[in-house]
């Protein structure tokens, strides 16, 4: 090893050159009337956008002995949700650019323990219709309608991951009473500590996503899509360049790739994807306002990660019980290594 490479391993993570894993860490109710009574348990109407909902679990006969693709209706948007187990409810919010699918792998042992909702995010995945914004504080309201006006949900364990964990704080300092403990994963939070304008000075992505109509404009077509997303991926992998290494391999498989694809390919999807960086200045307005969340938490980020994501967090999480960087993982933490992501959220649930 060089010089170069020991002085570049020391840097913080979010310091480094290109695409850094600060950057993609960050990779995303009340009296109003959050909606009306829907059928959970069928699929929407055919269309060419929605007739594969269920395409990467269609013939997967075990997950399907377990788990079940339901959908309903709140305040205009029609949300995709997999839900399946026995035990006290669990929520699970995903990031960018993935969907609930980014859970597949813990689920099975989740569910040993709980009853698992996995959510796609209002116009995300497969869910269907537009939020008047992709702020995360507005997202959290609709997760809140579907979790309790729809589901009847009061108290559950909620876990978020990257962009969705934005959501997850949200929703944490929204609605403390029905968070009976929070997992947050490897997403330093925009606020005082962290200036949105920080944020799109970490990495290419978060820059060019958060341009108004532009990402639009060159990634317009299925096939640049495809190169976005898979050009993307093997970059905050384990070993990828956000973390100072070279690997230039996709931690994931063609299926699982393709899944992932299948959904950002619909141009209201990539429109939302993008909108979850555009509206970052408006998350740094409402974290630094918001309650702080006293609710027992679990910090879980990439390797190499926790030193710079903690300090983020400190002032508007009190109550983070365990920290832990998941071992041989970049930003793909229940992808990279779904055992000890799965391990970690069983031990603390349990308690």
């Amino acid at each position: 090893m060089t010089q170069t490479q020991r002085s570049r391993r020391r840097l913080p993570w979010y310091r480094l050159v290109g695409t850094s894993a600060l950057a993609v860490a960050l990779g995303a109710g009340g009296a109003l009337a959050w909606g009306t009574p829907d059928d959970r348990t069928s699929p929407p109407a055919t269309s060419a956008t929605t007739a594969s909902y269920d395409a990467a679990t269609r013939h997967d006969t075990e997950f399907n002995k377990t788990f079940k693709h339901k959908f309903a209706k709140v305040r205009g948007v029609r949300m995709h949700y997999v839900t399946g187990g026995t035990g006290p409810a669990l929520v699970l919010l995903h990031g960018w650019p993935q969907s609930w699918y980014e859970w597949r792998k813990v689920m099975p042992a989740l569910a040993k323990n709980h009853t698992v909702y996995a959510l796609d995010l209002p116009g995300l995945g497969d869910s269907e219709g537009s939020p008047p914004s992709f702020d995360k504080k507005t997202l959290a309201r609709y997760v809140d309608g579907l979790l309790r006006d729809e589901l009847g949900l009061d108290k559950f364990d909620l876990v978020a991951h990257d962009l969705g964990a934005g959501v997850g704080f949200q929703y944490a300092s929204r609605f403390p009473d029905r968070v009976r403990s929070y997992v947050h994963m490897d997403y330093p939070l925009p606020g005082r500590e962290l200036p949105a304008a920080r944020y799109r000075s970490f990495s290419w992505h978060m820059a060019f996503n958060s341009q108004k109509k532009i990402p639009e404009r060159l990634v317009d077509n299925p096939g640049d899509v495809r190169e976005y997303l898979t050009g993307f991926y093997p970059q905050v992998a384990f070993g990828g360049s956000a973390f100072g290494g070279t690997r230039t391999t996709s931690p994931f498989t063609r299926a699982e790739t393709n899944e992932y694809l299948r959904t950002y390919r619909r141009p209201e999807v990539l429109r939302a994807g993008f909108e979850l960086y555009r509206t970052l200045d408006q998350d740094e307005r409402d974290n630094a306002a918001a309650r702080t969340v006293d609710t027992p938490t679990l910090l879980l980020t990439a390797t190499g990660s926790l030193a710079a994501t903690r300090p983020t967090l400190k002032s508007k999480l009190s109550d983070i019980r365990r920290a832990v960087e998941i071992p041989q993982s970049g930003h793909w933490l229940a992808e990279e290594n779904a055992r000890a992501v799965s391990d970690e959220i069983l031990a603390f649930t349990s308690k």
